[in-house]
């Protein structure tokens, strides 16, 4: 019994390190397929002795190898000229049919090399409350939506506890392309993206704005307050000119790593719900 009781919390151990490892973006294998190490290489067929005078001019004679076709693009340079394509795509687009299609063929941000979908948006963009994340998951850049993973699962129960769903909302993230590893995407990447989620914001128009996490509160607000000084208060994003009531909270995320904090989130919750039910 003693060995049993071990071995089953040896396990437990590891479902524990794989879950973390997901969680950091190691979901891929090295190989598209699994190696068997202990297959034995068969050994080169043998030929036949070639005198050094033979090898030598079969060489001279042989035709330099023609250069590797390029396939990908050469990567973008973050920079202000990646900025300002990005503003004119996405002022160019009058509807959000367009702004997808502005986006999809937009090129200036190399987070899209790596990505397997553009993760544009999800739920109703008729809806009075717009939730904007900071960017896609593993799970979000297979399927094209936003939160479906375990935390938009989590975000699916918090929409129900304040009476909604993605009937009644509207999903998006300021970041539309999953990062590599699901790291934090830089400054510049960033700043490339924003024209896109502020045109978005236009498009749709909603009556109020959820800002999930503290990247995307830092974004839309223009802030560096960290998001346990900015949550559970009322700020105003602003869009060329036009303002709209927002509250950052707490990314389903992180609550899923510390669920103590799930409090602050409800009370956050609990003031969306009642502006929507006075609205």
């Amino acid at each position: 019994m003693p060995r049993l009781l071990r071995y089953d919390s040896f396990m437990e151990n590891v479902q524990e390190i794989l879950e973390w490892y997901a969680e950091a973006g190691v979901d891929v294998l090295l190989e598209d397929a699994p190696i068997n190490r202990f297959d034995e290489v068969p050994p080169p067929p043998k030929q036949k002795p070639v005198s050094e005078s033979l090898a030598a001019k079969r060489l001279n004679d042989r035709a330099p190898a023609a250069p590797p076709k390029q396939i990908q693009q050469e990567a973008a340079i973050p920079d202000a000229n990646a900025i300002e394509s990005a503003k004119e795509a996405a002022g160019a687009a009058n509807s959000l049919e367009d702004l997808k299609a502005a986006m999809m063929a937009f090129d200036g941000c190399n987070l899209k090399r790596t990505a397997k979908n553009l993760v544009f948006a999800d739920g109703n963009p008729e809806a009075d409350i717009m939730f904007i994340g900071e960017a896609p998951g593993r799970d979000e850049d297979i399927q094209g939506l936003p939160f479906v993973g375990r935390a938009g699962q989590l975000l699916d129960k918090m929409l129900a506890a304040i009476g909604l769903d993605r009937n009644s909302a509207y999903i998006s993230n300021v970041i539309p392309w999953r990062p590599p590893g699901n790291r934090t995407p830089t400054p510049q990447e960033t700043e490339i993206c924003r024209p896109f989620i502020e045109r978005h914001i236009e498009l749709t128009s909603p009556k109020l704005i959820v800002m999930l996490g503290g990247s995307s509160a830092k974004t839309l607000l223009k802030t560096s307050d960290g998001i346990m000084r900015l949550r559970g208060n009322w700020k105003e994003v602003s869009v060329n000119g036009v303002s709209v009531k927002a509250m950052p909270t707490l990314h389903p995320a992180y609550l899923l790593r510390q669920p103590a904090q799930k409090r602050l989130a409800w009370h956050d919750l609990l003031q969306i719900q009642k502006v929507l039910q006075d609205s």
